[in-house]
């Protein structure tokens, strides 16, 4: 089997000025390998739609730059709530965000795992986020994006924030084909991973593997923690400017899990901070 391609670097861009003026260009100018995306308000429900036009041309110049797309579902998004109106539009929100995936090309769709919140218990919850989610995955086309579930800090009643609780949770749904996973590593740590102890990266991945088994990991979100481990605390930092610290980050790189797998910042900052930590970034896979 030949080698993997070594892992893309790049960054969570704005769109506000369109997808290609704003993002790629914002990702050309800071010399990102992969992209993501919110396709629509991160923080409400409405469904922006699409351009055709804007949506080809970004398709089209991400495919010639070899540049991966990613999209992050709206963070309102929770298939386990106990709220009629929440899993409405939780569903609707979901189905419009894969089906701009599709349009623009992307490998996935990000959502937060979700929480059964405080009036239910977690077994209700999960089976309520099965019947929910299963018929989401299987309308996606053979040429759509996957779905990538990202664990949570742990706060509430999250139904996965540790990586041991993703493989109960991958199982309640069957274990579906298109179903990925998206490691947050400030989300691991405030859940309790000691990702920044020495070994601590290659202990969490390892469980990961174990949990989900090989080839679910899709996606990598590379943020520091401005709280300490397990604070449950989901405050994202630069790199080396948190608790995690940089050495983990090259040690990402060195474990056969995230092998090939696209790194993604989400940390604070506008370009010059994003091409910095990028550049930072680059210098630990090239190590």
């Amino acid at each position: 089997m030949p080698p993997r391609k070594p892992s893309a670097v790049g960054v969570h861009v704005p769109v506000a000025g369109g997808l290609s003026s704003g993002g790629l260009a914002y990702a050309r100018d800071v010399g990102a390998e992969a992209i993501q995306v919110f396709l629509s308000n991160p923080r409400g429900w409405a469904r922006t739609p699409g351009d055709p036009r804007q949506d080809d041309e970004f398709r089209a110049g991400c495919t010639k730059a070899k540049i991966p797309i990613f999209v992050h579902a709206s963070y309102l998004v929770n298939l386990a709530s106990p709220t009629p109106a929440t899993l409405e539009n939780s569903v609707l929100s979901l189905r419009h965000a894969l089906s701009r995936g599709c349009a623009i090309g992307a490998r996935g769709v990000v959502v937060h795992a979700g929480s059964a919140v405080t009036t239910a218990s977690k077994p209700t919850a999960m089976a309520q986020l099965r019947e929910n989610l299963l018929p989401l995955l299987d309308e996606i086309p053979d040429d759509g994006p996957d779905v990538l579930i990202e664990a949570t800090a742990g706060a509430g009643q999250s139904l996965a924030a540790t990586v041991d609780e993703l493989g109960p949770y991958l199982e309640a749904l069957d274990a579906h084909p298109r179903l990925g996973i998206c490691l947050d590593t400030c989300h691991a740590f405030a859940a309790g991973h000691d990702i920044a102890a020495p070994g601590g990266v290659r202990t969490t991945l390892n469980a990961l593997v174990r949990a989900v088994g090989r080839g679910r990991l899709k996606l990598i979100h590379a943020n520091d923690s401005k709280d300490a481990c397990g604070s449950n605390r989901d405050n994202h930092e630069r790199l080396g400017k948190g608790r995690i610290g940089i050495e983990p980050f090259a040690e990402l790189f060195r474990h056969p899990a995230a092998r090939g797998v696209p790194l993604v910042l989400e940390t604070p900052g506008k370009a010059p901070e994003h091409r910095e930590d990028l550049g930072l970034l680059r210098s630990l896979r090239d190590r």
